[in-house]
């Protein structure tokens, strides 16, 4: 189903009964909400109970430092996706850097961080083959010293496919010192049980974590046929 906004709403995003509002390259549009299969794998429980950590871990916090965790929200601000500029709660933003850091091999944060830059892949290339082999090329090499480089991908995939977004998942990460390449073969054969047959596409991305902040530096993306 598509949609075309008029003069009294002009965008949408989120649910309302039976029907979802949402954006994509091509516009605006309106469709039945699908209520996704829990599948309960080990990645999910994983995730679950590192979430459930962060929450107890917070409610154990001292009042002070709660206080600077609601006071740290304006520098984490970011704009939503009609472009408003919207704070985290002090809960929320305590929760992102913490999980982003734990994540990727860091350690838990106690105090909110100042915002720093974080250092980001400037070029990214793959290779993968239906025989079991998969390569990827990232520079600047090694990973900064206090960071990891997060990788992810998605199971392969028709090779007329050109966009995707939600079909990401993490293989693995490169710890600080880390080299490229890096051979993923084993890490997504792992996560999506095989690398997929000769001539489907697989889409790569990366992404650099400061673990002493738990801030994330930009995304870099490519994608590979598999020969």
């Amino acid at each position: 189903m598509k949609t075309k906004f008029g003069a009294i709403i002009v965008a949408g995003s989120g649910k309302i009964g039976g029907h979802v509002a949402s954006k994509n390259r091509s516009g605006s549009y309106l469709r039945t909400k699908v209520t996704p299969v829990n599948r309960n794998s080990n990645a999910q429980i994983a995730v679950r109970g590192r979430l459930s950590s962060i929450a107890k871990a917070w409610r154990s916090l001292s009042a002070a430092a709660v206080k600077a965790w609601n006071s740290a929200v304006s520098d984490y601000s970011g704009t939503d996706i009609f472009g408003d500029v919207k704070n985290p709660t002090g809960f929320c933003l305590y929760q992102k850097l913490n999980n982003n850091s734990l994540r990727c091999g860091g350690a838990a944060i106690t105090l909110p961080p100042l915002p720093i830059g974080v250092g980001y892949a400037t070029a990214l290339s793959a290779t993968a083959t239906h025989a079991g082999v998969m390569s990827i090329v990232f520079a600047p090499t090694p990973v900064a010293a206090d960071n990891a480089l997060e990788i992810r991908a998605t199971k392969a995939m028709s090779a007329g496919v050109s966009f995707v977004k939600s079909e990401y998942r993490i293989i693995g990460k490169v710890a600080a010192a880390g080299t490229s390449p890096y051979d993923a073969a084993a890490a997504y054969i792992a996560v999506f049980g095989s690398i997929g047959a000769a001539g489907e596409k697989i889409f790569f991305e990366v992404q650099e974590c400061a673990l002493t902040t738990g801030q994330m530096g930009a995304k870099i993306q490519t994608s590979c046929i598999i020969s």
